[in-house]
């Protein structure tokens, strides 16, 4: 124990930092960017389904913080973000997550401490690495995007590997993208979700497809 002069130790908390950079894809992009991956010896994890969900309330300005309980494969992550301010397309957020047990109850407790569901919007994620990067390709209803996560450096070395430094990059969040393009529920929450006969198809199912017709 500290037994120094003062009453009170001082402690400093450091959140990580995330340092990632996103970009939109077309069908042909995702087909070649796959390609570039698959040449570099790097293999996709298996696809996760996500439902994630924003929270409005206590000290969240909209784009500044973000509170999101994500649901994935049976699994569930709660995360609290706070955007770094920068003009770079490589953006910087403070991060902490953590696994949660039970959603619902978790989701319970954020409404029982003032926390009401803001955005909700479905994801279809495929993870990919390359070194100290990792790679990810997100379908989502409103289109196609790829995130890579590393260091600045990195990040730019990771680009000429997949030949994608010049593909539009996007610096908006899912969340921004949600509000803007997804549609409000009875309850008044923004929703952007697959069409049910769209989230039964796999993406996995749809690349096989894909694959079959560059064959002939």
């Amino acid at each position: 124990m500290h037994r120094g002069g003062n009453a009170a130790a001082e402690f400093t908390l450091t959140m990580p930092i995330e340092i990632e950079k996103k970009y939109r894809l077309s069908l042909k992009d995702r087909r070649a960017i796959e390609t570039h991956l698959r040449a570099l010896g790097s293999k996709p994890k298996p696809l996760e389904h996500e439902e994630n969900t924003i929270y409005c309330g206590g000290d969240l300005g909209f784009g500044l913080r973000a509170l999101r309980l994500r649901r994935v494969n049976g699994e569930a992550i709660l995360t609290l973000k706070e955007r770094i301010p920068s003009d770079s397309p490589i953006k910087h957020q403070n991060e902490n997550e953590t696994r949660v047990k039970n959603a619902d109850a978790t989701d319970a407790i954020l409404r029982g401490i003032g926390f009401e569901p803001a955005l909700v919007y479905e994801k279809r994620r495929t993870r990919w690495d390359v070194g100290r990067a990792k790679v990810v390709i997100d379908e989502l209803p409103y289109g196609l995007f790829m995130e890579i996560e590393a260091s600045e450096r990195e990040i730019k070395r990771v680009e000429k590997l997949i030949a994608a430094e010049n593909l539009p990059a996007v610096t908006d969040t899912y969340p921004a993208m949600t509000a803007q393009l997804g549609k409000k529920n009875r309850k008044g929450i923004i929703e952007a979700r697959f069409a049910p006969d769209v989230r039964s198809q796999t993406a996995e199912v749809r690349r096989q497809k894909s694959d079959v017709k560059l064959r002939r």
